[in-house]
């Protein structure tokens, strides 16, 4: 199955999960909570106020070398809206990707999706916890604060 298969088909539609594919193109399927979406809205919304010189949005599909992930947040400049729009998937990532983390997500899962975003030009990839605490990482690692956003808030209210 391809991407453009799953979001042409109305079974999917109303699904409340998110939905990926893997690398062999099976459907994946993460349930989120009310809680889940309040933190990608807030840093979005938090997104947009620090770096006025892009955009952010939710629910952004990325093509990566293990098909497509979708990224709960994304932050890229204007000159990268300028040059790919709103293309699904995205054939290379935004600057900043972001992944909310659900309890049924591992570390070394979040670790994979890290380096795949990073692979497809991600700048940094920044992971939240339930509890809202942000983590920022670029190709070098863990961040103290990210390089891009300095005054991002290191824990997001939702």
């Amino acid at each position: 199955m391809d991407w453009q298969q799953v979001i042409s088909d109305p079974t999917l539609a109303d699904l409340p999960y998110k939905i990926e594919l893997n690398e062999w193109g099976n459907i994946e399927m993460s349930p989120a909570s009310n809680r889940h979406s309040g933190l990608q809205m807030a840093i979005a919304l938090l997104l947009r106020v620090h770096l006025p010189n892009g955009k952010s949005y939710t629910e952004m599909s990325i093509n990566t070398s293990k098909n497509v992930k979708v990224a709960d947040v994304v932050w890229g400049s204007t000159r990268f809206f300028e040059k790919h729009g709103l293309e699904t998937p995205y054939t290379r990532a935004p600057e900043i990707c972001v992944e909310v983390i659900s309890p049924s997500n591992s570390n070394a899962e979040m670790m994979i999706k890290k380096d795949l975003y990073l692979a497809k030009g991600a700048q940094e990839v920044w992971f939240c916890s339930e509890a809202g605490e942000m983590s920022f990482y670029d190709h070098g690692g863990q961040l103290e604060t990210s390089a891009l956003c300095s005054d991002f808030p290191k824990v997001v209210e939702p």
